[in-house]
Parts: structure tokens; sequence; C-alpha cells
């Protein structure tokens, strides 16, 4: 009789981070998967083509028959030894392919000849995927969306991750969300950005069972880097209520000085070593700034430019003061209040970040 695990757990099994064994070809894996999943195919990226140019041209029989030509003898092992070894030290593992349906049941027959009974996941990766995407769309609904706004620098994502109510859209993009928020690791894809937003919902809502809680999270245009907000999610947000948090402008510079200048050199330095580190800290800063020239025009772009060119000069960090002083009041500064004014009649509060805090508690 078949091991199945039911759609019924799939937000337990989210929610507790279960072992998730991937048996889908490396290249499903890489468009999309889930944070606790190891990829160990069944089948490579090359037999799968070929198995389904034979489906495609003589049928499921046909294909099945190929696929286990392909994945035979030593290679065959070699998938049973890796599964074997992932279950050892996973005992609880369940495995999953793309729609819970031949890859999964060949799995499960081939380590159950080796002695281990390993469930499959019902509907395999694509009904998974379609929960959590439910999971997305529905989250609106289960508790009210509070926006956290406030000027370039004013620690926004900082008051995030002191709120047990909220979620750290930036965080779960890999990215800070300006033009110069890229990190130095890449961006998830989509399809990860998505799945680990659900996940971090599902969270919330487990955290939050009172139907009267608060969904916080920061205020984020559509696109976060290149992860784009479900719109359904960022409509909500749209229409959120909106608290700003308020700082003075030495305290933002400063705040933007040690995470832009100084943290982000620092890793550079660490990752690559103090020459290459150096160049590409450099890069770093003078791509960030080219990506908004037209906006900034050329004027104000070659000044800023030159700044950022003589602060890398010093051998102190402090130079980088003057240009991020300028961009913050002459680009940044503006523009917030340019979208400020358009949410006028949504803002429900403003305060430091200590009567924010407050200000939240108190209304939760």
């Amino acid at each position: 009789m078949e091991n199945i695990v039911p759609a019924s757990e799939y937000r337990q099994l989210f929610l507790t981070n279960h072992p998730l064994m991937d048996v889908r070809a490396p290249v499903e894996f890489v468009k999309g998967s889930f944070p606790q999943a190891i990829n160990l195919p069944l089948m490579n990226d090359s037999e799968r083509t070929k198995v389904g140019t034979c489906y495609k041209q003589q049928g499921q029989q046909a294909a099945i028959e190929l696929g286990h030509t392909l994945v035979s003898g030593n290679i065959k092992q070699q998938r049973i030894d890796a599964w074997c070894q992932q279950i050892q030290q996973h005992p609880n593992s369940f495995l999953y392919c793309f729609r819970g349906g031949l890859r999964s049941q060949l799995t499960q027959q081939w380590l159950r000849n080796a002695g281990i009974d390993t469930p499959y996941i019902l509907g395999g990766y694509k009904a998974m995927r379609t929960f959590l995407i439910n999971t997305i769309d529905c989250a609106p609904s289960k508790h009210q969306i509070l926006v956290i706004s406030g000027s370039t620098g004013s620690g926004k994502t900082e008051f995030i991750h002191q709120r047990k109510d909220a979620i750290d859209l930036e965080g779960i993009a890999n990215h800070r969300g300006s033009s110069f928020g890229r990190q130095i690791s890449a961006q998830p894809s989509q399809i990860n950005f998505e799945n680990h937003l659900a996940i971090a919902l599902l969270t919330h809502q487990q955290l939050h069972l009172t139907s009267n809680a608060k969904l916080i999270v920061e205020d984020e245009s559509f696109l976060i880097g290149r992860a784009a907000i479900p719109h359904n999610f960022f409509q909500s947000m749209q229409r959120a209520p909106v608290v700003i948090i308020e700082q003075s402008f030495e305290q933002r510079v400063q705040r933007l000085h040690q995470e832009y200048v100084v943290n982000m050199q620092a890793q550079y330095y660490q990752q690559l070593g103090c020459d290459a580190g150096a160049d590409a800290f450099a890069n770093y800063l003078q791509q960030s700034i080219s990506k908004i020239r037209k906006r900034l025009g050329g004027k104000q772009h070659d000044e800023l430019q030159q700044l950022i060119l003589q602060a890398l000069q010093h051998t102190t960090l402090d130079g980088h003061y003057a240009w991020i002083s300028q961009l913050l009041a002459e680009y940044y500064d503006p523009m917030y209040q340019y979208q400020l004014e358009k949410k006028a009649s949504k803002i429900v509060f403003k305060g430091s970040h200590q009567a924010v805090h407050q200000w939240l508690d108190e209304n939760s």
C-alpha cells in the first residue's frame, strides 16, 4: 500500500520546516523549490529531456521503458544510495516530484526495495506551490496589513526586525529596495521569493491567531530589486494604513553610511580579500549611482559620481558622508515627500522608533 502525505498536511509541513527530498530534475529545482528541500533527482536534465521527447512521440509506455533503460545499473544504484543517505540523515523525510505521479511512485518503490518506506507528497510540487500562492492571496483577509514608512535611512528594516508581528519583505527578497540595495549574494528567483514569502505568512498566522492582530510590513515598491511582490498582496499594501517613522537628517546619514559603506565594504573584503574587495566595493557604489542617472540628471549624477570617486581614494571612510548627504537631501528626501503626499489620507501615526513601537503595542 502506498504511503502518501495528503494535502491537509501542507501547512504543517512548511511550518515545521519538514525535510523534503525533491526528485525532479535539476533544471526544475533551480526554477523554484522550497527552503527545506534538497534536490536528489530520479533523472538528470538530459535523461528527463530524452524521456519527455519519447513521451510526445511514442506515448507513456515507451517513455517509461526508456526511463528504466537510462536509469539502470550503476546509475540507478547511485541514485538510490543518495536517497538512502539523505534518509539516514533525516529519517522523517518526505519525497515529491512535480505532480506526485510516476517519479514519486517509482522513487518510493525503489526505496522500498532497498528496505526504506518513505512517504511521497500527494500532488507534488505543483500542488504545494498552489497552496503557497493561495496563502499569499488570502493573507490580507487573515490579518490587517499595516505599512511602516519613513524617509530613506530612518531604520524601517531595523524596526521591522524588532517586531514579532512583522515580516521582512526585503530580507526575503535579499535586497534593500533602493538603487544601492543589492546584496553581495544573489536574489532568489521570483518563484522562490514567493515561496519564502508564503511560508513567512504562514508562520505569522501561526503566531498570531487572533483576528485583530496586525501584519506589519515595510513600505515597498512593487519591485524589490528584481523580486516582484505578488499583485493582490501589493494592492492590499497600497490600501493599508501607514505609520511613519521619523528620524533626524543626521541620524539617517549616519545609518546609511554604516549600512551602505562600512558594512558593505567589510562584506566585500571578507568575501574577496582586500584588493579584489576594494575593487568590487568601488564598482558597487559606482554602478548603484549610475542606476538613477536619468532621475538625477546628468549634472547631478556626475557631481555625485565624482564625490564617490574622491571618497574611495581616502584611507578612511569619512569622505563618503559628503555624497550620502547630498544624495539624501537632493534626491531621496524630495522623492519621499512626493510619495508621502499621495499617502497622506492613510497615515494614522507618526513618531520616533520608540513612539511607534508604543503606539503599535497599545493598538494591537
